[in-house]
């Protein structure tokens, strides 16, 4: 499992670019590594909300689900930062898009598991959740051939039955240090940016 951190300066100063594309398109973005190491509650199968707070650097992460139009450009502009992203894939995106899900494997990306269908997590049981989280792998892992071991839920739903199927698969579930809600339409990239620039913080999620 890796989890890939920008430094500070990286994200001030490539922010900006990557934003602009991500609220262009469906795509929600942040990012891990096995530094992330944060979990505010005490049991093992609790999601985690931040990478190591004593490193400078933060974590960007992207959760795709819609459409790969804006995909390629994000991956041309983290490749002349030098900066490496993962990417959280629902299993029916990567069935559709099975060429751009491996250009994300071969840029050096790591791939994780975002459910197959997007579903609300929480009203689903939990063997319903395990099927979502376990016909993806196999997905990306037939795709890609990168085995996942991280887990970003829909909607970032996390009831106890969710985090309890991801863990007894295997996984560890990833949220968020800073949400940029970059989803809604009426925010700007200006404001996004803003935002991650004003809550930045060592080892945060974004």
């Amino acid at each position: 499992m890796r989890i890939y951190f920008w430094s500070y300066r990286q994200i001030v100063t490539g922010g900006l670019v990557l934003l602009l594309l991500l609220v262009a398109g469906a795509i929600s973005y942040g990012r891990i590594n096995a530094e992330v190491i944060v979990s505010k509650e005490k049991s093992p199968w609790q999601p985690i909300y931040q990478g190591n707070p004593d490193t400078k650097r933060m974590a960007l992460t992207f959760n795709v689900d819609w459409g790969e139009e804006y995909l390629p450009e994000i991956l041309d502009q983290l490749k002349g930062y030098q900066a490496k992203s993962t990417f959280f894939l629902t299993g029916r995106w990567a069935q559709k898009f099975p060429d751009v899900a491996k250009k994300i494997v071969q840029g050096g990306h790591e791939v994780g598991n975002h459910g197959y269908s997007h579903p609300h997590p929480d009203r689903l049981s939990k063997s319903k959740n395990q099927e979502e989280i376990f016909s993806t792998e196999k997905i990306l892992l037939e795709t890609t051939g990168q085995e996942t071991a991280l887990f970003a839920p829909p909607y970032g739903e996390h009831d106890s039955q969710v985090l309890e199927a991801a863990w007894e698969l295997g996984y560890k579930t990833i949220l968020w240090t800073i949400d940029t809600i970059d989803w809604d339409d009426k925010r700007s990239p200006e404001m996004i940016f803003a935002k991650v620039k004003g809550k930045a913080e060592k080892g945060a999620i974004v």
